[in-house]
């Protein structure tokens, strides 16, 4: 038998291809494509709803298709940002080198003005929303911590400091179509989320400051100004600082402000973000809030709202992962059946849905919360507010530090279940963007305050203000629309919890006790978002 080169050409050829996946998968629209987004916000958003639903169907094509791309892009490994200490004539200059399709992404995405008091709570809430469905593609941190500057400089603005509202309107409304980017440098080495033991010093120098030493987790290296923690010198208490990255004239010359950039992080996730080392040798810091209450600053307002928009980041990443995973499961055919036809997949498929609806709602409902209570983000509960209102205050802290526990949690379960939807193709990056959005989820678990961390937070919370605030009257308050039979087995469990040693001394009984608090704290707060889901069908 004599083998043409015809009969070569055919041999071995393998027709398959993913084609039709590729091409439903590029074509979807985020929002005009999600029918439950849509009517989350049609719920929350009332009477802006039309306009809002208008503004969405422009936005939406630019985020799921272009920034997508320029987002895949930037994420290749050979282009993960780096240094540059020296320019070629031996000056000090530290620039963070990120590649070009992160600038573009980034100028894009700031550009739309998500911060202007032009623009509606809700639509900058959607918007943000569907940004996060990127994963963080190094803008989901710039714009959170951003949204926290803007924040401390609008609950304390300072006549005396004109810099701090120029800042406020660089961030906010942008400068002749700059907008700024914000950041925030708290941890340092010996401390992490143990913001009291900052020893950064900062030293007064006329009415501002400049702040010698070192911070150890400097997110968003690049960004134009930053909320700054340390300690004034001679006292034992921790205040808040604005340092600008470089002195006005100094931008164009690469001449920062005093301090140095030690180096980048090689990170598990969000590895496009550059997170730096910083050593202030003597850099202009403007107090912001006041002196001596840096801890209760940081916390009440920047760390909640990171903490608040990393729960809106979890609902983002899980509907995303949600629609490819059904798309893929929908399309791929293994030993004859399409996978979604298996009842195993199907039920996969079914728990990454729902988890990725109910955080979604939960969400909305939290945030809805936080508008209607109108900048709730004083530090700690005013004990001069009436009673009612202290409690949807607390309700409020507490929800969003269950949120940020829960959720990133869930979270990484949610997207390794889809990961193992598209089986070994899962774990292919140029395949999928899903592996990329875990390693992300997996950091924003550990970023303001780790799980365990924030849950004796929130034991310590309930129990300090049982005095005004009865276990009962919290959970069913949290609960309002569950069953009386839930609302009654949770009370009866935090009740009992309460008194149980969970942050005592370790010992069997104590380890036993933690344990159940994670479980309780996880369960409340699923009964919570079930409501939430509920309330929209």
């Amino acid at each position: 038998m004599t083998i043409t080169s015809q009969d070569q050409q055919i041999r071995g050829k393998n027709s398959y291809t993913f084609d039709e996946f590729l091409e439903k998968r590029n074509n979807l629209d985020w929002y005009k494509d999600d029918p439950f987004l849509q009517k989350a916000l049609k719920k929350y958003a009332g009477s802006q709803y039309e306009q809002i639903h208008n503004e969405l169907q422009h936005f939406s094509p630019a985020v799921s298709s272009r920034w997508n791309t320029l987002a895949e892009r930037a994420a290749r490994p050979e282009v993960r940002p780096y240094l540059l200490h020296f320019d070629a004539f031996n000056h000090r200059i530290d620039r963070v080198i990120r590649p070009m399709e992160t600038h573009q992404l980034e100028k894009e995405v700031f550009s739309t003005g998500l911060f202007s008091s032009k623009m509606p709570a809700w639509e900058s809430f959607s918007k943000r929303m569907l940004i996060h469905q990127l994963g963080e593609a190094g803008v989901a941190c710039p714009l959170t911590c951003t949204i926290g500057l803007i924040a401390l400089l609008e609950q304390y603005p300072n006549e005396d400091i004109p810099e701090l509202e120029q800042i406020l309107q660089h961030t906010k409304e942008g400068l002749g179509g700059d907008f700024a980017i914000g950041a925030q440098f708290m941890t340092e080495i010996q401390g992490g989320s143990d913001l009291p033991a900052n020893v950064l010093e900062a030293v007064p120098d006329g009415k501002n400051y400049r702040l010698y030493g070192n911070k150890f987790f400097c997110s968003v290296a690049h960004a134009d100004y930053s909320v700054v923690t340390a300690k004034i010198s001679g006292t034992d208490k921790v205040s808040t600082f604005i340092v600008p990255s470089w002195l006005p004239g100094d931008k164009e010359k690469e001449k920062r402000n005093g301090y140095e950039i030690n180096r980048i992080k090689w990170k598990m996730g969000t590895a496009e973000l550059p997170t730096g080392e910083f050593q202030y040798n003597g850099a202009l810091a403007y107090p912001v809030g006041p002196a001596g209450k840096g801890v209760a600053v940081a916390v009440g307002i920047v760390l909640t709202l990171s903490r608040l928009e990393i729960g809106i980041a979890c609902a983002g990443f899980m509907l995303r992962a949600a629609r490819e995973a059904s798309l893929y499961g929908n399309f791929r055919t293994v030993f004859g059946k399409k996978v979604k036809d298996y009842p195993l997949s199907a039920r996969t498929l079914k728990k990454i849905e729902n988890a990725a609806h109910r955080t979604a709602a939960g969400a909305f409902k939290i945030y809805d919360q936080f508008l209607l209570l109108d900048q709730p983000l004083n530090a700690g509960i005013p004990v001069d507010q009436p009673i009612e209102l202290r409690k949807q205050l607390f309700n409020l802290r507490e929800l969003v530090l269950l949120q940020k526990v829960c959720a990133t949690n869930e979270g990484a379960e949610v997207l390794r279940d889809a990961i193992s939807v598209f089986a070994g193709h899962g774990v292919m990056e140029e395949f999928s963007s899903l592996p990329r959005i875990f390693r992300d989820i997996v950091v924003n678990e550990q970023w303001e305050g780790p799980r365990n961390l924030l849950l004796t937070q929130i034991y310590r919370d309930i129990q300090r203000v049982t005095d005004w605030y009865p276990p009962a009257d919290f959970v069913a308050n949290v609960l309002e629309g569950a069953s009386q039979a839930t609302i009654d087995r949770f009370a009866e469990q935090l009740t009992d919890l309460l008194q149980r040693p969970v942050c005592g001394g370790v010992s069997e009984a104590s380890m036993e006790a933690a344990e159940e608090w994670d479980v309780f704290c996880d369960s409340i707060f699923k009964a919570y978002q079930k409501i939430a889901l509920e309330e929209l069908q």
